[in-house]
């Protein structure tokens, strides 16, 4: 039997987090300071957080920054993919660039 993991967006991913702890959008926005409705936007993937909106969030739920970053850049690439009606070996192609740039931006 093959489990598949469901994979959430981001913002599934906040508001579960929230609702979870029986939280409110207004309570939630204004602990990690920013307006209730783009908190909203956010949760619903309407506009994408900053990168300080998703340390905050990790920090006020204490859940790995790491990973909520994750799940933010692979929304990004997920949506340009689908955007761009690429095939997902475009993928290998980029993990190989990313390689390869990492080389040059560390100078080896």
């Amino acid at each position: 039997m093959v489990t598949i993991k469901k994979t959430k967006s981001f913002g599934e991913h906040l508001r579960n987090l929230r609702e979870e702890a029986g939280l409110t959008l207004k309570f939630v926005s204004d602990q990690i300071n920013i307006d209730t409705s783009l908190l909203a936007k956010i949760e619903r993937n309407e506009r994408p957080p900053t990168k300080l909106v998703i340390k905050q969030v990790a920090d006020f739920f204490k859940v790995d920054e790491k990973e909520l970053q994750n799940d933010f850049l692979s929304d990004q690439i997920a949506y340009k993919i689908l955007d761009e009606e690429a095939d997902l070996s475009i993928l290998k192609v980029a993990e190989e660039k990313v390689k390869y740039l990492k080389t040059i931006h560390n100078g080896k």
